[in-house]
């Protein structure tokens, strides 16, 4: 009697978004899948907590996409949640006078469609509209870059302000990028803007979340897996990526000591975590990964406030020149109140959740003295809130949310491929083309999945294309520094010896 050979066994080493795109690629093509997670629940960085008092979902911090992120909102409709964000197609500014701003598409065809709603901007002068104008036209030219700068000093060359700089490419670049300016690599700089805001009418509106994110890639995740015969091990930590003396894959061993055999692992985890797996002497041996120990990380701060009555009249809002960057209802999001308001109305509250991002300088205070700025801050904005009572609050400061993209990142950023047959790498620190987005998380584990389905003579092009840029737009602009679409990571080129932080246009 003939014995089918049993279908090739995948691990998945980390349950983020990465992994959960890996896996979900790769789910009904003849694989056994098994994936693993460390804690327990799904969905990385992109996660909630409950609260403890009230047993409320309350998320790390707010995730954003952008309507430019083809990839993530793939992976959104391949596992059934895409029905979960709302599109935002005007994004509301307050600007420190506390005038009201609104961008939004107009008339024009890109890259112009949103000129009418930047020269209407009541934070910035006609000086300041000029200088950001002139700015934006040497960017989307890629214009006089050189080595090793950051984007800031990059701006005072190119004749900006320091109004233009606090005003207008801070409020959009440290919110989108998670760093400061001084810090920032010019080719990311470029990216959110000529992919985000000037190639296409729509890819500069946003996707919020209308459900907890441990709703969105936990549970519902998890179920969507298991239904599909994908293998979720929670609360189940790898000690280590196994070889052979030949340096061929065998499995993972896990910190409980057992062993699971496979044909092929997705390493996706953080890029801090990845030496401790491999080992020094597989390590050794994979140049690629020998500019892992310059990557670094940057921090982000979420602040959750329920009042016991409204306070903020957005549902969003940016707010430039401010401690606080963006400000979240979470009332008029996603229908969450404060559960314990004491008002007599106890429907009557509201949730916000403030986003602060490149939170370097809050690492040094404590969560009262947080909460306090932040409270001053919106009183100044909205005098109801002086009023207000604050029934509960958090103060969530990941240190580690994103890796930093400082100048010349993309130099020590490895492939998803390894020179170890059958081990990928996943995680938006990887070469992915994109910035530490979740866009570029999925992208990741998409490459992965597709360098898989390679080896096995199954080929398939997951990767999505990038929005169809508009033609005056293409005409004018030219590609982006970098492909859409990474170039296909089948085959291994190991980095030179030698990293070049020069070689990091995005």
């Amino acid at each position: 009697m003939d014995h089918k050979p049993p279908p090739p066994h995948v691990v998945v080493v980390g349950g983020g978004l990465g992994g959960l795109a890996a896996a979900s690629a790769l789910v009904n093509r003849g694989l056994r899948i098994t994936l693993l997670e460390s804690r327990p629940r799904l969905g990385g960085r992109a996660s909630s907590f409950n609260d403890p008092k009230t047993g409320e979902m309350v998320d790390n911090c707010q995730h954003v996409s952008m309507a430019c992120c083809t990839n993530l909102a793939d992976f959104s409709r391949r596992v059934g949640i895409a029905d979960l964000f709302r599109r935002e197609s005007v994004i509301t500014f307050l600007s420190p006078e506390n005038r009201i701003s609104r961008l939004r598409a107009g008339i024009g065809p890109a890259p112009f469609h949103l000129a009418e709603s930047f020269l209407s901007a009541n934070y910035l002068t006609w000086n300041d509209k000029l200088r950001v104008g002139y700015g934006l036209a040497c960017l989307a030219r890629n214009h006089d870059v050189r080595p090793g700068e950051s984007f800031a000093d990059w701006l005072w060359r190119h004749k900006q302000s320091v109004r233009t700089i606090n005003l207008f490419w801070a409020t959009v670049l440290v919110s989108a990028l998670n760093e400061r300016l001084e810090q920032m690599d010019v080719g990311h700089a470029r990216r959110v803007f000529v992919d985000g805001f000037l190639l296409n009418r729509s890819g500069f509106q946003m996707e919020l979340p209308i459900a907890p994110l441990g709703e969105l890639y936990g549970a519902r995740l998890e179920t969507w897996l298991r239904e599909r015969e994908v293998e979720v091990r929670l609360t189940t930590g790898v000690r280590s990526i196994d070889c052979g003396d030949d340096a061929a894959l065998q499995g993972v061993t896990l910190r409980n000591g057992e062993r699971i055999p496979a044909d092929f692992v997705v390493l996706a985890v953080s890029y801090d975590r990845v030496a401790g797996m491999l080992g020094e002497t597989t390590l050794a041996g994979m140049p690629a990964l020998a500019g892992l120990n310059r990557l670094e990380s940057s921090p982000i701060t979420g602040v959750h406030l329920w009042f016991d009555r409204p306070v903020c009249p957005f549902d969003h809002v940016v707010t430039p020149g401010r401690f606080i960057q963006w400000v979240f209802n979470h009332t008029a999001i996603q229908g969450r109140t404060a559960t314990t308001s004491t008002s007599e109305d106890p429907d009557g509250g509201q949730y916000l959740q403030i986003v602060i991002s490149a939170a370097y300088d809050l690492l040094a205070m404590d969560k009262t003295e947080i909460r306090d700025a932040v409270l001053a801050d919106l009183v100044e904005m909205w005098p109801a809130a002086r009023d207000a009572s604050l029934v509960r609050w958090w103060v969530v400061t990941e240190h580690g949310a994103t890796f930093a993209v400082r100048p010349g990142v993309d130099a020590f950023r490895p492939p998803q491929r390894t020179p170890i047959d059958g081990l990928f790498l996943a995680g938006d620190w990887t070469d992915t083309g994109w910035p530490a987005t979740m866009e570029g998380a999925v992208r990741s584990g998409y490459l992965a999945a597709q360098g898989i389905l390679d080896d096995l003579d199954r080929p398939a092009r997951l990767i999505r294309p990038g929005l169809k840029s508009g033609v005056l737009a293409k005409w004018l602009l030219g590609r982006s520094s970098r492909p859409s679409v990474p170039p296909d990571p089948s085959r291994f080129v190991p980095q030179l010896d030698a990293l070049n932080p020069a070689d990091v246009a995005t």
